[in-house]
C-alpha cells in the first residue's frame, strides 16, 4: 500500500470506523483514540496489507484494539470497585474498634485487664490469677461478667454497624 492508498483508505473508511466503534463503546474520546490506534497500526503495517484488503484489516484491528479497551476498562472498574470494599471494610473495622474500646472503657480497671490479658493476650486463667493477684476461680466469674457486660453494650442497637 502506498501513501496515496493510505490517505484514500483514510477518506473512505474513517467515518464508518469510528461510528462502528463508537455504537459499541459508547464513548466519544474512547472511540478516537481506538480509531487513531486502528490507523497507526495500517500505518505501520501498510507494506504487507494489500490495497483492496485495507477496509477488513482496518475493521479487524479496530475491533482488536475495542476489545482490549473494554476489557482493560473492566479491570479498571473492578479494581476501583476493590478499593471501595477495601475502604468500606476499612471503615467498618475502624467503626467497630470504636465501639468495642467504648465498651471496654465502660469495664472497672479489674474487668478491663481481665479482657485484655485474656482476649487481647491470650494468657491462661491460671496465668492471670498469677498476674492480678487473684485465684483462679475469680478471674474466671470477674472476666464473665466483664463479657456480659461488653455484649449488653455492643448489641445496643446504636453500636450495632
Amino acid at each position: 500500500m502506498t501513501e496515496r492508498e493510505y490517505n484514500q483508505c483514510v477518506n473512505l473508511y474513517a467515518d464508518n470506523v469510528y461510528r462502528f466503534i463508537l455504537k459499541n463503546l459508547r464513548h466519544e474520546e474512547d472511540a478516537k483514540d481506538v480509531v487513531q490506534g486502528a490507523f497507526e497500526k495500517l500505518w505501520r503495517n501498510r507494506e504487507q496489507v494489500d490495497n483492496e484488503k485495507c477496509k477488513s484489516f482496518l475493521f479487524t484491528v479496530a475491533y482488536n484494539q475495542m476489545i482490549d479497551h473494554i476489557r482493560k476498562h473492566k479491570r479498571m472498574v473492578l479494581k476501583d470497585e476493590f478499593n471501595e470494599n477495601v475502604k468500606t471494610t476499612s471503615q467498618q473495622q475502624h467503626d467497630s474498634k470504636k465501639i468495642l474500646h467504648a465498651a471496654l472503657e465502660r469495664l472497672n480497671e479489674t474487668q478491663r485487664s481481665l479482657v485484655m490479658l485474656k482476649d487481647y493476650e491470650g494468657y491462661s486463667y491460671e496465668e492471670i490469677g498469677k498476674i492480678t493477684g487473684l485465684n483462679e476461680s475469680q478471674v474466671k466469674v470477674y472476666l464473665h461478667r466483664a463479657r456480659l457486660q461488653l455484649r449488653e453494650f455492643i448489641v445496643k442497637p446504636e453500636n450495632i454497624i
